[in-house]
């Protein structure tokens, strides 16, 4: 059985980790080499871009320019989120505009675990196009990001992840090159199956899931209601204050021998 972990930024490491390795240089790849290898491969005195760096340290990665900020928070954690569509080449904007209808199926379901299993051993990260944009003007920011990527992965793995799992990643940037939002899903170990502490962490997880939809949406209400109740008391004043005016204007009228 397969379980995946779903996480924003500063949900499991804080951004400074990310930021590790600023210099552009990860414990496993001097991606300052690769760019000058890249470049001189080109005649390109640029270097090497984001994509190729992520392509070139992670072979048959899948890599993605599009909007992952269109993905709420809750979506993005449900067991019926289409991840699948993101570890082929073909995507389009229907995966980040996707929304849940009905009840969210139970990870244990023949057709979450399948989808997980389709994306197993593999990685896909969503670049947005401001970023794309970015990268592509400055190599430095692009070495940047990509060890922050790296750095993530390999922590987490570390980590995280029991030896022997065979993991996907699926990871979304935001416009700085911060990570934003990732799910990592796993199969396979040195056992068959999770064990009862696993069990009860994963339901834990599920029910402080639910109970963050629920706060997001009532904060919601709130707010909706105060911003309501706030242009209520500045009509209301305008009002007043209008009326307060035009009497003022009057009596100075009236005082004048304007107005009799």
């Amino acid at each position: 059985m397969d379980f995946g972990v779903t996480g924003k930024l500063g949900g499991y490491y804080p951004a400074g980790q990310y930021r590790k390795n600023a210099a552009g240089k990860s414990d496993g790849v001097d991606f300052a080499e690769l760019a000058a290898a890249k470049a001189a491969e080109r005649g390109n005195a640029s270097g090497m871009s984001f994509k190729d760096m992520w392509q070139s340290r992670f072979p048959g990665a899948y890599y993605h320019v599009m909007d992952g900020s269109k993905i709420s928070q809750g979506a993005w954690d449900r067991n019926d989120f289409p991840l699948d569509k993101f570890f082929q080449d073909d995507t389009d904007a229907s995966a980040v505009n996707w929304k849940p209808t009905g009840a969210e199926p139970e990870a244990t379901s023949s057709q979450v675990q399948s989808r997980w299993n389709s994306t197993l051993g593999q990685k896909s990260i969503i670049v947005p196009p401001e970023l794309e944009e970015k990268m592509k003007n400055d190599p430095e920011l692009a070495k940047k990001v990509m060890a922050n990527v790296e750095n993530f992965i390999t922590t987490y793995t570390a980590t995280s992840v029991r030896p022997g799992r065979v993991c996907s990643w699926l990871i979304s940037l935001d416009e700085n090159g911060e990570i934003e939002k990732f799910r990592v899903t796993g199969g396979g170990g040195n056992i068959s199956g999770p064990t009862e502490e696993e069990m009860r962490q994963f339901e834990a997880e599920q029910a402080a899931k639910k109970k963050r939809r629920e706060e997001y949406a009532r904060l919601n209400e709130e707010s909706a209601l105060k911003r309501k109740l706030m242009e209520q008391e500045t009509d209301a004043r305008y009002y007043q204050t209008s009326i307060t005016k035009r009497a003022a204007s009057v009596a100075a009228y009236e005082a004048a021998g304007i107005l009799k």
